[in-house]
């Protein structure tokens, strides 16, 4: 079954993402706490997922350790398959989210990991960017599936 693997959030832009057990979110906001929650804050920036599974694949090819977190995204998923859901609702613990588009990997993150392979090993294994539409808590461990 799917679920949330691990969690981070990042006061600050540019900052280290810190690993937290629960998140509060807001609709239309984000996420409490975190460098992207804004008043009518631009769907694009609300929320972020990766697949565990892409970024055990990425160490195990090129045998690293590079910890879930650091790939910069709010949700690690594990037991789903995100690309499929662009376009789609999905219910995270008691969150709504609409999935708005793939997240693409950027030079930023190729810098902080300092890999210079990074763009093109996520380029379609880079996770999603979600719209909250309801605001309640998320927490590791809660299911996700399509509504």
């Amino acid at each position: 079954m799917s679920e949330v693997f691990e969690i981070g959030i990042s006061k600050f832009s540019g900052k280290e993402i810190t690993k937290v057990n629960k998140i509060e979110l807001e609709s239309g906001k984000g996420i409490v706490g975190d460098r992207h929650f804004h008043d009518y804050n631009d769907p694009y920036n609300q929320l972020s997922l990766i697949e565990s599974e892409n970024i055990d694949y990425y160490n195990e090819k090129f045998d690293l350790t590079i910890p879930y977190i650091n790939f910069r995204r709010n949700i690690i998923t594990k037991g789903i398959r995100l690309n499929d859901l662009v376009g789609k609702k999905l219910l995270i613990g008691e969150v709504k989210v609409e999935v708005i588009d793939l997240c693409r990997p950027c030079k930023n993150l190729e810098k902080n990991l300092g890999k210079d392979n990074i763009i093109k090993e996520f380029l379609r294994r880079g996770g999603l960017r979600c719209e909250i539409l309801n605001s309640s808590i998320i927490k590791v461990g809660d299911k996700i599936k399509c509504f």
